[in-house]
């Protein structure tokens, strides 16, 4: 099971450096999606590292509210995964936006404060995920 932590905490990984460079294309929308991907894998391998299977959500919400049945420390994680799941739909549908696109919409502070988030968190679960 360490191992399938691994893999999804180097794809979280790689996900946030995949925003990162969305971002600096000026693709805000894609990075704030990317963000939230990145969110989502690492919450994912914590689950994995302490032997769960069966982890079907995409929301970092629910998956951290998981975690924190676990690890209460958690629980200081939760408003930025709220905050990323935002993200999931809208950043990528234009019927997820009201008479616009994402690529319209997402501005660069957006992807910033996406970014940002997702990189707490990866942050915070490698410290716990000693791989």
């Amino acid at each position: 099971m360490m191992r399938d932590a691994e893999r999804w905490l180097n794809q979280a990984k790689n996900d946030l450096e995949a925003a990162k460079w969305n971002s600096k294309g000026k693709f805000y929308a894609h990075a704030c999606f990317l963000s939230q991907q990145a969110a989502e894998k690492a919450l994912k391998a914590y689950l994995y590292s302490i032997g769960k299977r069966k982890i079907i959500t995409h929301s970092t919400y629910t998956l951290a509210r998981e975690c924190a049945q676990e690890n209460n420390a958690f629980n200081s994680i939760l408003s930025i995964c709220a905050e990323l799941d935002k993200h999931y739909i809208p950043s990528r549908y234009p019927n997820g936006l009201p008479d616009s696109t994402p690529s319209e919409v997402y501005l660069k502070q957006d992807a910033e404060v996406s970014i940002n988030n997702s990189q707490k968190i990866l942050d915070f679960i490698s410290k716990l995920v000693n791989i």
